[in-house]
């Protein structure tokens, strides 16, 4: 593979100099013509302006963060990468490669995750040619391939993890809950694929992540069935905590003195109370404690 060498022309205001000495000296001859007429003197200033038709094409601009390719009749010979104004080979290949940060949104993309649900992602990618000679030779234009490379990454990415923990158990990454490790990964495929068109991946990130439409309300419902069986627990948790802590504390202060079928009817009030979604109605018991 042709690998990438820096080349350094010839500083363009000195050749300028010289083009502009070349065409004045070829208007000189061809008025001296005129007024000497002669069977070869126009030679000379054909020669000269030939010269300088010739010398021409040499010039070449290059801006900041641009870089021209050089290539000589299918040879390449370096890559321009100081900006400023040049003089080269008239003869060279001109092509410019922009070595400027490049930000692709990419299009949402309807796949299935590791379970086989249908969801839609998609992804936004930073990069950058960092081997202009991959960039002009390796691929026939590094701007398509990148967009087509980026999309077989996510798709490939999104096939490889679940889309939510619930979904498969004991996944230990998921697409929504490890969202760093996830662009972490997509990155390096990126970088790996991306390689040989001489990019540079900057940044990958998942910038859309969501349930396919045709899905979308049953997963939201075993998302939020999945949300209160976990609020539940953690109510059930802490009521039969507090229930404990009362009937110790009444225990230890001795405030009254409870057998067991009363302290049984008490947890049940009191777990009833503590558990239920309502706000309790409360009954005032004005005979004795057990009646």
């Amino acid at each position: 593979m042709i690998q990438e060498k820096t080349l350094l022309p010839k500083s363009g205001y000195l050749q300028l100099l010289v083009s502009l000495l070349l065409l004045l000296g070829a208007i000189l001859f061809f008025v001296q013509q005129n007024q000497n007429p002669g069977p070869l003197f126009w030679l000379p200033g054909l020669i000269l302006s030939l010269a300088w038709l010739v010398h021409l094409p040499g010039f070449l601009i290059v801006n900041p963060n641009e870089s021209m390719v050089m290539v000589l009749f299918g040879t390449y010979k370096g890559t321009v990468k100081e900006f400023g104004f040049f003089w080269a080979n008239p003869f060279y290949t001109k092509k410019k490669v922009s070595l400027r940060a490049m930000n692709q949104n990419g299009e949402k993309l309807k796949v299935n995750d590791k379970v086989g649900n249908p969801i839609e992602i998609a992804a936004v990618l930073v990069w950058q040619v960092a081997d202009t000679s991959k960039a002009s030779f390796a691929v026939d234009n590094y701007v398509k391939y990148v967009e087509t490379q980026s999309e077989a990454a996510v798709r490939s990415l999104a096939g490889t993890y679940p889309y939510d923990e619930f979904e498969l158990e004991g996944a230990e990454i998921t697409l929504r809950g490890n969202a760093p490790l996830v662009n972490e990964e997509l990155e390096k495929q990126l970088s790996e694929r991306l390689e040989r068109a001489g990019v540079e991946v900057i940044e990958a990130r998942i910038s859309h992540l969501a349930y396919a439409p045709e899905i979308a309300g049953a997963m939201l419902q075993r998302q939020q069935a999945s949300a209160v069986v976990a609020a539940r627990h953690k109510i059930v948790e802490g009521a039969v905590g507090m229930v404990e802590m009362a009937l110790e504390q009444l225990s230890q202060k001795q405030v009254v003195e409870l057998d067991e079928e009363r302290k049984a009817a008490m947890v049940s009030n009191l777990l009833v109370v503590l558990c239920s979604d309502r706000a309790a109605s409360p009954v005032v018991n004005a005979g004795s404690l057990y009646h």
